[in-house]
């Protein structure tokens, strides 16, 4: 049994992103509940040279986007990176859902040996798009959702592995 390039990006990513927004709403419920202002949640981070809680999400769901436009031949959808509150941020979640719906397991064909090119700074690398796939786009996306996660619990927000799984 084979599994197709869409099967192993658009879906998953789909299920990460429900579970995540899950998790934001567990917070945005908790610091109403504990009476604490959502910014401190919103601008939390795990160490002082890591990404707050809201750029831990942008840049997850830019890989979202990312991946499976470029792995489809589409033009990556560029967002505003303007979200200052819940509400944004499960907005920039729904339009990115959005976009996952709207991808064919067709456009898919070929693309894990489709040449996909990035930009890292000033460095420019080429890469088959299976390659891409698995060492690009999926590490760097579980590492944004991870830790947006563990951001939220390390600040007291009741969640569990069954929340960041989508079980809960």
């Amino acid at each position: 049994m084979t599994i197709s390039m869409y099967e192993a990006s658009v879906p998953v990513f789909s299920a990460r992103l429900k579970a995540l927004s899950t998790v934001l709403s567990t917070a945005e419920q908790n610091a109403a509940d504990r009476k604490i202002d959502p910014q401190v949640f919103l601008t939390a981070r795990l160490a002082p040279d890591m990404y707050a809680l809201v750029r831990q999400v942008q840049v997850a769901t830019d890989h979202a986007k990312g991946a499976p436009s470029r792995l489809a031949r589409r033009e990556v959808p560029k967002y505003e990176d303007n979200e200052a509150s819940f509400v944004d941020l499960q907005a920039r979640l729904a339009k990115t859902l959005e976009l996952l719906a709207s991808f064919s397991a067709a456009e898919f064909d070929g693309s894990d040996d489709r040449m996909v090119d990035l930009k890292f700074g000033p460095r420019e690398v080429s890469m088959p798009g299976l390659q891409y796939l698995l060492h690009v786009a999926m590490p760097n996306f579980y590492f944004h959702v991870t830790t947006a996660y563990d951001i939220l619990r390390h600040n007291g927000v009741p969640l569990t592995k069954g929340a960041y799984l989508g079980n809960s």
